[in-house]
């Protein structure tokens, strides 16, 4: 496999002279600076690849070329945005970037409700509260529906037995603050949305408003509307595809639970089955993100790997832990239960049409200082990279026992 990074441009604090030190190969990152939904030109791709291959390295993946909310939707301007799309697929396929990471999940990416959860060795990881999200939900955001979503919510057999989400939130609501509050807007849109090409900026100065009239454009959309809008999408865009040799592959959703009253529809195996066998296109794929679906206590997540090892494009290699209670966390990459060695071994034996699978080391600890040098949620320098060592390690034993 390819040792990629995720990169985010120019301006990131975690230099490609930083990156090349450390034995990453490939870099995986996108125009961050383009705004939503306008045309990625070739001149500005370019641009990038130069810069990027003049440290050494090369632009292995985009991650993310956004699908908008109105092609998730189906909006009156869905035909217009599809071209879009199609037109910044033809110029990356033009300056050889031939791997294309994307997600569908509506108006929401990755949610996390704390980004410093303290670890017994010092450290800290991202960590999920279910409490604490519904508590968000019915009291911050204040979502029609809310109170009654959350009192009928029931986690997977095995997990949470016996626990009240609904009655923890009220308990929570006792004891909050307004900059507990505060802090929890921050951690669920602003610092884990707001540094990408998304819905959300870390200017926006009335996010939840926003919020609501992201979410009303998903009033009578439940899942079946919308695995047809992304069936479209893809049958839009996977003639490109072909004309250019660009293999689009979609990131599972993370969490891998409907939250908000949105739906979501790349969360089990039965869902990644569905929009591969949809539209059997070889070169619509899967970003095999390891620790978006060991955070659902119902995926087996090696079985999943070894079933569509075939038709991943990319890979994340990182694991959570589930609590008794649910709650979930971002574990040590040679801990959790996704088990990345078995991963590494099915992975290891898979082929790419472009060379190497590339895969990188996600989300990583926050360690000796890394929480002061502003850097993105989840996306620490020493962090990652003791994480990429580690995967360097198994990667390296894997190839030893090989021989």
């Amino acid at each position: 496999m390819e040792k990629t990074w995720r990169w985010f441009g120019k301006k990131d604090k975690i230099t490609l002279s930083m990156l090349r030190q450390i034995g990453v190969e490939g870099i995986v990152t996108a125009l961050h600076d383009v705004p939503l939904g306008e045309v990625w030109t070739r001149e500005q791709i370019r641009d990038l690849r130069e810069y990027i291959e003049s440290y050494g390295l090369r632009w292995s993946v985009v991650e993310s070329l956004p699908v908008t909310e109105t092609i998730k939707y189906g909006g009156p301007d869905r035909e217009q945005q599809l071209e879009v799309y199609r037109q910044s697929l033809r110029n990356l396929a033009a300056e050889g970037v031939n791997t294309v990471c994307y997600n569908f999940m509506p108006v929401l990416d990755w949610a996390r409700t704390d980004l410093l959860h303290p670890n017994e060795d010092g450290t800290s990881n991202l960590y999920f509260s279910y409490a604490e999200f519904a508590y968000f939900d019915i009291n911050i955001l204040k979502r029609k529906g809310a109170r009654e979503e959350w009192a009928a919510f029931r986690f997977p057999e095995g997990v949470g037995e016996g626990r009240d989400i609904l009655a923890e939130a009220d308990e929570l609501a006792k004891e909050m603050t307004p900059e507990r509050d505060h802090q929890l807007v921050e951690n669920i849109v602003i610092k884990t949305q707001g540094f990408v090409s998304g819905n959300f900026h870390e200017d926006d100065e009335a996010p939840l408003e926003l919020f609501h009239q992201l979410l009303a454009k998903y009033e009578g959309i439940d899942k079946a509307q919308l695995q047809q809008n992304m069936k479209y999408f893809l049958e839009a865009v996977m003639p490109v595809c072909d004309e250019c040799d660009i293999n689009l592959c979609v990131h599972p959703d993370d969490p891998p639970i409907p939250i908000l009253g949105l739906p979501r529809i790349v969360r089990t195996a039965e869902d990644i089955r569905w929009f591969l066998n949809a539209v059997p296109n070889p070169h619509n794929g899967l970003t095999f993100c390891a620790g978006s679906l060991s955070a659902g206590a119902y995926n087996d997540v090696v079985a999943m790997a070894r079933e569509f090892a075939p038709r991943t494009h990319f890979v994340h290699l990182r694991s959570c832990h589930i609590f008794p209670n649910g709650d979930f966390t971002e574990a040590s990459h040679l801990g959790g239960r996704a088990d990345l060695v078995e991963l590494c071994k099915i992975f290891e034996r898979q082929r790419h049409p472009h060379g190497p699978l590339p895969f990188r080391v996600d989300h990583g600890k926050t360690m000796l200082g890394d929480e002061t040098r502003g850097y993105n949620a989840g996306y620490s320098f020493l962090g990652r990279m003791f994480a990429m060592a580690q995967m360097q390690g198994v990667l390296a034993t894997l190839a030893h026992e090989s021989h």
